[in-house]
């Protein structure tokens, strides 16, 4: 009795495991999902998580449905069709244990085979849910293809779809064709062997017309085949139609569409006729057709047709590929300019382009971060991102190029307590930004905007961060906030400023965040971050709120999932508040006859590669590129605006219809954030690399690449890290223009070799009536000019540049460091200039400071404590301009300086000179003199560095 007690027990154990985890399963999808829902509303776009959330179910509904009900009316049918004395025909002893298995429990049998197929399905339809959304509300792009006579927009919205619902059907009919032979042969209706061998006639009919159904899927496959020759790599050349697949594969694939067509025919027929030898042999045929067809022959027509005379065969072709990826980058309308770069300097050259000059940024965010945690920092609670922002403020009525950065929360520096990290240090506060051409005496930055609470030259702002590009990295990076009316603020807001010069405190008052008042939201959030103290601790109430998932990236990736997100997210004061700008990208990869590229590889660089907040792109293949939305998130309650930037663009149309009111109009953007929007970094560097083969638009040189370009290798990232050199924003003063243009630029090299071959730049001032023109000045191949490699190693290994790092080197105590390696084109040449930094080493307080700039010109090279004095040593004594780069007071306006340091320059030219005298004595074996002038020369360089306030 016992036994059967403890027997019933344990048959109740399992289903009751089974109950709990279904339940715990069910819980957490719930929790998952319920909780993205609250996320998305509580920054205004909960409409895009219900269209997303509502098409995803209908997708898994629809075709999950579908598909189960293929499988299992076929299932069912077979079942039907089975012969009435099957189980009294002889069979081996296991396949009767199958056949009675299914007869007793038929139904069950039908309705597990049904969930895993509809599961299978509809899972693999829900992730086409921007698929289906693309071709639901699909836009002409009214550009025909040159082959086929389409619109693009079939090709970009329409064809991805119904690849996918070909294959679905195909993949369908294929199941329910196995699942109907399964239990055809298991109830007896298929025979492989025995004195009857075949089967039924029903049996025949059903897997005959099952199966001429698929051919027929297929050819039908075979004809959308055609189309996709427009968009995928059918050559060795490039990504398009081809000779070979016009003239061939187009033809064959058409051809093997009818052969299909005609074999599922002959499979109809066998419905009636029994005679599978017929459709079998042309099933055979089929297969042999589609080798012959669609691999000999073509391969035949390419190798005895077009390769003897490829360059004349593939011409027409190649130029409607050239034409195809220049418009779908965006790049059809670069201007292109030969420049005989002059090489010789002399006195006053630069004069015609002296109002440039104030604009060559010395201040390199991609070094100087260390500067800012060091002088800005405040707290150890703090951090500024490792690369920092370039960013345009009007100063004194002059636009000025600022490096700017906000001071936001660093964890790291908090003791790992719940209540400290979770409500105490909840947010950054302030944005620091320093002239990008002006340093301070001791080679700081030039602070626009520094200090707790904010100072300098910025207008007044909401300086409080709780959305930003450090604060919410980690997937457990959340902070609760808010409280009820008139209970004490717990949230510490700056470290100083409270009563008794106790830090100041503070309560979040933003619509930003879920509000997690209730029990059940508190349990919810609970069991998403699997951290009980949301459920217990008093520090929630009824009015807290969560904030997570708070990088500008994520927001914007939410708000429009659509988009891809530029790798650099900056922040900018824009009327009253500190902002995010995330520039937004609508690409496809189905734009015919465009050239199809890695998104990741053509953006990374020497930044993204850094390990900073500039990340990499996506690992996915493109062929066409719009920069269509600038978004916009506050950093104080997470609101995120999108602006249609590329309103004419077919893609953008679409999504519009697809989310409506969503995007806001181009004509919504204020002129304060019109100030602010620039040119976005990876839409360059895309645009950079198709126009290194794509400036050739001679389908003849193209071919023969006699002119390929190719981007730079960093040359300040030294040759081991073989990483992209990346485009730098600076003034530039185009040859011929009146005045400098805020830009992005880059340079080119030729292929697999280190002079320079083209300069390129784009105008990056949202604000300018011309923003977007991308100019080009093609070195002349005449005379070489050298690229940044050659440049940068000119300027390290001269005699005078190395005199000048000297003392700091040989001391073993201090670091140079190189800046980013800016290309001008100034005085009828181009002029490279790089800064030189300092840091003593072995100090936990030590920063780069600006010590030194070196330029080259032509095969001129210079170095001076500042731009001018580098300029003018090159320049024969005068440059003919002034940059207007001298050290200032943070409440001076740009162009009002202040001169360099005497007693540094005269203490680092007495190092010098006794650096000098001791390598001379050590030569000669005077060890004496030798350690007479290594004391003098490191009494110099304290002197130095006292005089430089370090």
């Amino acid at each position: 009795m016992s036994s059967l007690r403890v027997g019933r027990r344990r048959s109740a154990i399992l289903p009751t495991l089974v109950i709990v985890a279904v339940l715990i399963v069910a819980f957490a999808i719930f929790t998952s999902v319920w909780t993205d829902r609250l996320w998305y509303g509580s920054f205004g776009y909960a409409s895009v998580f219900s269209k997303m959330l509502l098409t995803r179910i209908g997708l898994f509904v629809a075709f999950g449905l579908i598909m189960a009900t293929c499988v299992v009316a076929n299932a069912a049918i077979a079942y039907r069709l089975r012969p009435r004395l099957g189980a009294q025909t002889p069979s081996s002893p296991l396949l009767e244990r199958y056949r009675e298995l299914l007869e007793s429990r038929f139904v069950w049998v039908l309705v597990a085979a049904g969930v895993i197929v509809g599961l299978f399905a509809g899972g693999t339809a829900s992730g086409r849910v921007l698929e289906y959304l693309a071709w639901r509300n699909a836009q002409p792009f009214n550009v025909t293809d040159p082959r086929f006579g389409l619109d693009v927009g079939f090709f970009v919205f329409s064809y991805p779809w119904w690849r996918f619902v070909l294959s679905f059907a195909f993949t369908a009919l294929v199941f329910s064709a196995i699942v109907a032979a399964i239990v055809h042969y298991t109830m007896g209706g298929l025979r492989f062997s025995g004195p009857r061998r075949g089967g039924s006639r029903a049996a025949q009919a059903h897997l005959s017309i099952l199966v001429g159904l698929a051919v027929v899927v297929k050819g039908v496959s075979y004809w959308f085949d055609q189309y996709a020759l427009a968009i995928d790599r059918s050559n060795r050349l490039f990504t398009g139609i081809s000779y070979t697949a016009d003239k061939a594969t187009v033809t064959a694939k058409m051809i093997l569409a009818i052969i299909a067509v005609i074999c599922a025919l002959l499979f109809f027929a066998n419905a009636v006729l029994r005679r599978w030898m017929v459709p079998t042999i042309g099933l055979i045929l089929l297969l042999l057709s589609a080798i012959v067809l669609g691999l000999v022959y073509p391969g035949a027509v390419q190798y005895f047709s077009v390769r003897p005379d490829e360059p004349d065969k593939e011409r027409s072709y190649i130029r409607a590929n050239i034409d195809a990826t220049r418009a779908a980058y965006g790049v059809d309308k670069v201007e292109i300019t030969d420049y005989s770069a002059k090489t010789t300097a002399s006195a006053g050259q630069l004069r015609a382009d002296a109002e440039a000059l104030p604009g060559i940024r010395l201040i390199d965010p991609n070094v100087v971060s260390p500067a800012y945690e060091q002088l800005q920092q405040v707290r150890g609670y703090y951090a500024f991102p490792k690369n920092l922002d370039v960013d345009r403020y009007t100063i004194g009525g002059r636009e000025t190029d600022a490096v700017v950065a906000v001071r936001e929360m660093d964890l790291g520096g908090v003791e790992d307590n719940w209540n400290n990290r979770k409500t105490v240090y909840t947010h950054g506060y302030g944005l620091v930004a320093a002239y990008g051409n002006r340093r301070q005496p001791g080679g700081e930055p030039d602070w626009i905007a520094k200090d707790i609470p904010p100072t300098g030259l910025i207008e007044e702002h909401e300086p409080r961060i709780y959305f930003g590009e450090l604060q919410g990295q980690r997937p457990d990076q959340y902070s609760i906030v808010g409280a009820p009316a008139g209970m004490p603020p717990i949230e510490l807001d700056t470290p100083g400023g409270g009563e008794g010069g106790n830090p100041k405190t503070y309560t979040y008052t933003g619509k930003g965040g879920v509000g997690i008042g209730s029990m059940w939201l508190r349990l919810l959030y609970a069991a998403k971050f699997a951290d009980v103290n949301i459920l217990l601790s008093d520090r929630v109430h009824p009015q807290s709120k969560i904030i997570y998932d708070r990088t500008p990236r994520q927001l914007v990736h939410g708000a429009a999932p659509w988009l891809k997100v530029d790798g650099d997210t900056y922040p900018a004061v824009v009327e009253g508040r500190i902002v995010w700008i995330v520039d937004g990208y609508t690409t496809s990869d189905s734009y015919p006859n465009s050239e199809r590229v890695n998104l990741n590889e053509v953006t990374s660089d020497a930044q993204t590669s850094s390990g900073g907040t500039v990340v990499a792109q996506p690992q996915d293949d493109i062929n066409y590129m719009r920069n269509s939305v600038k978004a916009v998130v506050d950093a104080y309650d997470g609101s995120v605006k999108l602006y249609a930037w590329d309103d004419t663009d077919p893609v953008l149309k679409t999504w519009s219809l697809a989310f409506p009111n969503v995007v806001q109009p181009k004509s919504a953007i204020s002129k304060d954030l019109l100030d602010h929007l620039r040119y976005p970094q990876d839409f360059f560097k895309v645009q950079r690399q198709i126009l290194a083969r794509y400036h050739m638009t001679n389908p003849d040189n193209w071919y023969q690449r006699s002119s390929l370009w190719d981007v730079p290798t960093d040359p300040v990232a030294g040759a081991s890290a073989q990483t992209k050199e990346p485009p730098f924003y600076l003034s530039v003063k185009w040859p011929g223009d009146d005045d400098p243009i805020f830009s992005l630029t880059s340079s080119y090299v030729p292929f697999k070799r280190s002079n320079l071959a083209a300069y390129m730049a784009v105008n990056a001032d949202a604000s300018s009536p011309e923003y977007g023109r991308m100019r080009i000045l093609q070195m002349s191949d005449t005379s070489q000019i050298d690229g940044p490699g050659q440049s940068f190693n000119a300027m390290t290994t001269n005699e005078t540049v190395a005199d000048r790092l000297r003392p700091f080197l040989n001391q073993g105590a201090a670091s140079a460091t190189f800046g980013n390696l800016l290309t001008l084109p100034v005085g009828g040449g181009l002029l490279y200039v790089t800064p030189v930094y300092t840091q003593r080493q072995g100090s936990t307080g030590s920063y780069p400071a600006l010590r030194f700039v070196v330029i080259r010109f032509g095969q001129s090279v210079g170095i001076g404590d500042t731009l001018q004095q580098a300029l003018d040593q090159v320049f024969q004594g005068s440059s003919g301009g002034t940059t207007n780069e001298g050290s200032t007071d943070s409440n001076t306006p740009a162009g009002n300086s202040k001169p360099d340091n005497p007693a540094a320059t005269k203490a680092l030219g007495e190092a010098q000179a006794a650096f000098q005298a001791a390598d001379k004595a050590l030569k000669s074996g005077d060890l004496a003199t030798y350690q007479k002038k290594m004391a003098e020369a490191q009494g110099a360089v304290q002197r130095a560095t006292r005089a430089l306030g370090r």
